[in-house]
């Protein structure tokens, strides 16, 4: 026996509820899933069933409002010559016609009535059967993000990581210690020959361009020198000369 015993109980039904109530909700969605389906085709069909029926009885109501307007044809022709008794007769038979044409057209009215019906349970069951899919696709997308959450916790607290971090760590220290011997072997150790010879030239080269810059120095002051020198000798001289005519004027 199916979850739904019928097509309005699946149409009524409150989807989330029901999975509230399962033990393995992913099991009874596929069982709502496979219902919903199969109960589609059926409905889908019955209307198929009722769609064929409507033609049928519209083709049928066709003919016979077509024979009704042949016995009207009839009884005036009959009546135009005279012969009252076959007009009668005529309007007989069409009266016939016409009551079976109104059976038709309640037969009609009745189908067009199903076939709605069909049409709003179709689209009903269809958003249903939506529904339900939706639900599962939910709960796959929590039961895959459960696992893979699961997966990094595992892998964060697998022992085997712990142990291959204190690996990586003894690792380092050793690496450590090896550096250190390597700096250990150049502490107290004076510097070699070719390293001394290679400071004094570094020192010579230092004083030549000293030396060079203190000679610069010295060109420049004496420069300077010279030309205040010329100035204070013609400033002595001009003094003497107006001493002497003082005292020649005394």
């Amino acid at each position: 026996m199916g979850i739904f015993s019928r097509l309005a109980d699946i149409i009524n039904s409150n989807i989330n509820a029901t999975l509230d109530r399962a033990e393995d909700p992913e099991k009874m969605i596929r069982l709502m899933i496979q219902e919903m389906e199969e109960t589609l085709v059926e409905v889908r069909s019955s209307a198929a069933k009722v769609i064929a029926d409507r033609k049928d009885a519209a083709r049928r109501l066709e003919r016979l409002r077509e024979a009704g307007e042949q016995w009207q044809q009839r009884a005036s022709l009959a009546l135009s010559k005279g012969r009252e008794d076959l007009a009668k007769g005529a309007l007989i038979e069409k009266a016939k016609v016409a009551e079976t044409a109104k059976g038709l057209e309640d037969e009609l009215a009745h189908l067009d009535d199903g076939m709605h019906r069909h049409e709003e349970d179709i689209l009903k069951l269809e958003a249903k059967l939506r529904e339900v899919k939706a639900k599962q696709q939910a709960i796959k997308a929590r039961r895959d993000t459960a696992s893979s959450r699961m997966r990094v916790r595992r892998t964060v607290y697998d022992g085997r990581i712990e142990e291959a971090f204190k690996r990586f760590e003894q690792m380092e220290r050793r690496v450590d210690s090896a550096e250190g011997e390597v700096e250990s072997m150049d502490l107290g150790r004076g510097k070699t020959l070719a390293e001394e010879i290679a400071d004094l030239e570094a020192d010579a080269g230092i004083e030549e361009e000293l030396e060079r810059l203190r000679a610069s120095m010295t060109d420049s002051r004496a420069g300077s020198g010279a030309g205040s020198g010329v100035g204070s000798g013609a400033d002595s001289r001009a003094d003497s000369r107006a001493g002497a005519s003082e005292q020649v004027e005394r």
